[in-house]
């Protein structure tokens, strides 16, 4: 009897200090930040059930803490999936690697007198290492330095500026690498890439002060551009507010996080009717919730998109190059993935961009499957092949001309062309529940060969939300393009970035042009190294001299089209 009572003693002890070992070791790694739970104030339900608080598929979140304020984000209502130590330290990498000079605090009340202001600021074109003379093949520099509404000059940076070379008698044009010296001067670089005169311009986009606006609308109200869905079950139906970062209420939240891919998706439930009864996704609307006078940090005409003027020449002529001067490498720091010439793209560096006719456009897809996934950005390349094809007709599947899913056929020639969007967020009309798809299981389903063409684009529409998610979302559909390459390595995958657009008060608030950059260098970090092939479409629309538009205009569709065909079917000419 003793012995057994000494026996259950010693266990006793022992569980009781194994489990004083464990709390220590979870209140060390609190204590250091290391392990974080983020659980949502209300329990979350699902289709089927209500799943408890604590679900860890959901709720319990281990998060790398962040050093710099710009990684801070609001998680008190966003749900972020657990990472691997891979994926955590990459998105720390990644995020580290486009992290934004440090920006003003602004002043109280807002006042434009202490900010960029591009009338005031200058550039100056700087001697070449031949005195007056640059030679095709030379590097162009520029030093901007930027003044305020006093014209006094800036002392620091954080102004988001760029700049382009450009002959509009050649049809020729360059983006320019611009670099903050974190003072309030920058520097533009460019590669002279043709004979001729070449013009200098340069561009505030926004004032160092307008991007800690941008900033901080993306770390506290993700949810400013919101959506809903409709329930409906027989006679009954309501609509509920979802998003990724739903703000904490006493209602219950349906959780809509896919199984496959871990992407997060919620809504509140409805009332009186279950989770499984939602039919749609849409958007509703976009709150501007600035803080007052705000707004004049995003005028047209004022700060917003404004060239800044020379002092001095703002051109230069350039000479044929000379004997035994080394090529302009895109590989540079400085150097550009492409330039214009006379109308069209020429790359620099990699496959050759051959120009093709809607002939040479059948030749090269005979045979061919093209499925093509993403935003609106991409859904134009597949309007431009059913324009350009006389052969390709779109078959009538009854969706809405901007939802989708599409097909078209070319049955002589055998070619199929599909488009299909991306799962939300996603800012379009109405779209049926059962149309809601993620890039990364599409990939995953995808009946591939060697003669499948894979496109894809997604940035426009996840530009609202901290930068997290979009990572996320990338290395999600990274996997995906793995899997498929592994399984069927003669696949073809082609990757458009982001691009530049006109901007107004209400699009800078939600789509930047600075929100596209930051998205523009996630996605060439994360494909880097892959065997896959991206079409630069930020330097295609930001080289070419006609306005920025979200839907580039047809001369600059039409050259990367001829950049995906010319990846499709290198070495071939019309």
């Amino acid at each position: 009897m003793t012995m057994k009572t000494t026996c259950c003693t010693r266990r006793l002890y022992h569980a009781i200090f194994l489990f004083l070992a464990v709390f220590a070791l979870m209140f060390v790694l609190r204590r250091m930040d290391i392990l974080q739970y983020h659980p949502q104030v209300n329990p979350i339900k699902s289709q089927d059930s209500i799943i408890p608080k604590f679900h860890p598929k959901v709720n319990a979140t281990i998060i790398i803490p962040r050093v710099s304020p710009h990684h801070i984000v609001n998680r008190s209502f966003c749900t972020f999936q657990p990472l691997s130590l891979q994926d955590a330290l990459e998105e720390r990498l990644i995020l580290d690697s486009i992290a934004w000079p440090e920006t003003p605090l602004l002043p109280s009340p807002i006042s434009l007198e202490q900010t960029t202001d591009p009338a005031h600021s200058t550039f100056t074109i700087l001697p070449g290492r031949k005195g007056g003379q640059w030679h095709v093949g030379d590097q162009l520099e520029v030093m901007i330095q930027t003044f305020d509404f006093q014209g006094r000059p800036k002392k620091s940076g954080g102004d988001f500026i760029t700049a382009r070379l450009h002959n509009r008698k050649l049809e020729a044009g360059v983006a320019g690498q611009v670099v903050d010296h974190l003072n309030g001067s920058y520097s533009a670089v460019f590669s002279l890439l043709w004979k001729g005169d070449a013009q200098v311009e340069v561009t505030l986009v926004h004032p160092s002060e307008a991007v800690t606006v941008l900033n901080r609308l993306n770390r506290e109200q993700p949810d400013r551009t919101y959506f809903k869905s409709l329930y409906r079950s027989g006679s009954f139906s309501e609509t509920t507010i979802c998003n990724v970062c739903l703000r904490p209420t006493q209602q219950l939240l349906c959780n809509y996080t896919d199984l496959r891919t871990g992407e997060p998706w919620f809504c509140y439930k409805p009332k009186n009717l279950s989770c499984d009864t939602r039919i749609n996704h849409f958007r509703v609307a976009f709150k501007q919730n600035i803080i007052s006078k705000e707004e004049k940090l995003f005028q047209s005409a004022v700060n917003l998109k404004v060239p800044i003027q020379a002092t001095g020449p703002s051109k230069v002529a350039g000479l044929p190059k000379e004997h035994g001067q080394l090529k302009v490498n895109s590989s540079s720091v400085t150097g550009p993935s492409g330039y214009y010439y006379q109308g069209v793209w020429r790359a620099l560096g990699g496959t050759t961009v051959s120009q093709f006719n809607s002939s040479a456009i059948t030749q090269c897809l005979k045979g061919k499957a093209v499925h093509m996934y993403g935003d609106s950005t991409v859904r134009q390349w597949f309007e431009f092949l059913n324009e350009v094809l006389p052969g390709l007709k779109e078959f009538d599947l009854h969706n809405r001309k901007q939802v989708g899913p599409f097909m078209s056929l070319d049955y002589e020639n055998n070619i199929l062309v599909t488009y299909r969007c991306h799962g939300p967020p996603i800012h379009w009309i109405t779209i049926p529940t059962r149309e809601l798809r993620y890039i990364a299981n599409e990939l995953d389903d995808l009946n591939a060969g060697p003669n499948t063409v894979v496109v894809l684009s997604i940035w426009a529409h996840i530009t609202t939300y901290p930068m997290e998610i979009y990572i996320r979302r990338l290395q999600s559909i990274r996997r995906a393009v793995v899997r498929l390459l592994d399984t069927n390595p003669g696949t073809m995958v082609i990757i458009r970035t982001a691009n530049s657009r006109a901007l107004s008060l209400q699009v800078s608030l939600t789509n930047s042009d600075w929100y596209s950059l930051q998205c523009d260098k996630v996605l060439k970090a994360m494909f880097k190294g892959l065997n896959v092939h991206l079409i630069d479409a930020w330097e295609m629309t930001l080289a070419h001299h006609l306005p920025h538009d979200i839907h580039p205009p047809p001369p600059i569709i039409r050259n990367m089209m001829n950049c995906l065909f010319s990846y499709i079917c290198p070495q071939k000419h019309c």
